[in-house]
């Protein structure tokens, strides 16, 4: 084949939304999840093409909640799993979707990268004060009744989750290291596109004479890539989300889409109470951690990923130095917060939508379930 891709050395690693795979409203069929992935994929071909080396991560919490769910279900008849084994059951799963798609989407593009999925584990600190108080629940809904029994005969951590019953929680401790690292960074320099760390990785800690074991925990997507993109030494950490930017003054009047800023300025918008723990403030977390470490972050929507790297999408998270004047400016532009109101210079006309916005654009009539058939041929490059 003809190499046609433009010449760079510049890696970047790409964290696909849990919106890549699996979208609201849909059931979780493979053909639901091949037809996602096979348009993400487009679009990550797209980018090898303008000249990145590019590494994928993803996550994969649907996915460990199908298989908790399966293992209850089916427990007198086939032995359960654990939490870590069912990590990277998903990680083999999305990884095969994922490597399969990209492959055929390059080919397509007469690019001759090679794909390679790496079933990753990931350390973490066996002193994480996380597993002294589990906070991510997981797998299905349980009764008061039978909460209480997996705690008492199983000495599982149960937490009661906003009335719709009870959940298993685990811990949720910090990556420290990403074993199979030296593989990986080998792998990219020779060229091969490389899909790792799923889900966060594989969670393990090392013990005595740093041999590995894995633990019943979940380690925070966004976490893992920014310590990915740290250790492979990536010039980039591509965050893609479904929402076109970050914002401050989310949802109200108020409301600021954020553009290109420094870290200084980002880090006193999350002082400020912006970006919220349960949707854009991991995301925010983990790129001012890779940037602190001298790169660009960019968080932008799956259908901008071209632009967001051409500068022209996205909010772009970049080291003071890399701001220029714009960090001088930064102190006047923060929002603060003072009896419930939140002041801004000028509120940006764009507009991010809303929850129920993003998910009605989402679902289309009729295509809740997809014909195994089209995404297969559509997975396979049988269109234009």
């Amino acid at each position: 084949m003809t190499e046609t891709r433009k010449k760079t050395r510049k890696t970047v690693v790409v964290a696909l939304g849990g919106n890549a795979i699996l979208q609201p409203g849909q059931v979780g069929t493979f053909e639901e999840q091949l037809f996602n992935i096979d348009g993400a994929m487009r679009r990550i071909a797209a980018l090898v093409e303008n000249g990145w080396r590019v590494v994928l991560t993803h996550g994969n919490g649907p996915q460990v909640g199908n298989l908790l769910i399966q293992n209850a279900l089916a427990a007198k008849t086939v032995a359960p799993m654990p939490m870590d084994v069912c990590g990277a059951e998903s990680q083999g799963q999305i990884g095969y979707m994922l490597e399969q798609a990209l492959q055929n989407h390059l080919r397509m593009r007469r690019l001759p990268v090679p794909v390679v999925t790496v079933l990753t584990q990931v350390a973490v600190s066996a002193k994480d004060k996380a597993f002294e108080s589990p906070s991510k629940p997981v797998g299905p809904f349980y009764s008061q009744a039978e909460a209480k029994k997996m705690m008492l005969e199983e000495g599982l951590a149960m937490r009661e989750d906003a009335g719709r019953g009870w959940r298993r929680v685990v811990p949720s401790p910090e990556p420290v290291e990403i074993v199979p690292i030296e593989a990986i960074v080998d792998m990219i320099r020779d060229g091969i596109c490389v899909v790792c760390s799923g889900g966060g990785g594989i969670p393990v800690v090392r013990g005595k004479g740093g041999a590995l074991s894995g633990v019943d925990a979940v380690i925070d997507k966004d976490l893992a890539a920014a310590l990915l993109a740290k250790e492979v030494a990536a010039d980039a950490l591509l965050i893609l989300t479904d929402v076109p930017q970050a914002y401050i003054n989310y949802n109200t009047p108020e409301q600021k889409a954020l553009g290109t800023v420094d870290l200084t300025e980002m880090q006193a918008y999350v002082a400020a109470g912006h970006f919220k723990a349960g949707s854009m403030g991991p995301k925010v977390a983990a790129c001012m951690t890779f940037v602190q470490a001298g790169g660009t972050a960019v968080i932008a929507s799956l259908t901008e990923v071209v632009q967001a790297m051409a500068g022209e999408a996205g909010t772009r998270i970049v080291p003071e130095a890399a701001a220029g004047k714009k960090s001088k400016r930064a102190a006047g532009r923060v929002a603060k917060k003072s009896s419930g109101k939140t002041h801004v210079k000028k509120a940006d006309s764009r507009k991010a939508p809303t929850e129920k916005a993003a998910t009605k654009k989402a679902v289309r009539p009729g295509a809740t379930v997809i014909d195994i058939s089209e995404a297969r041929r559509r997975a396979s490059g049988g269109r234009a």
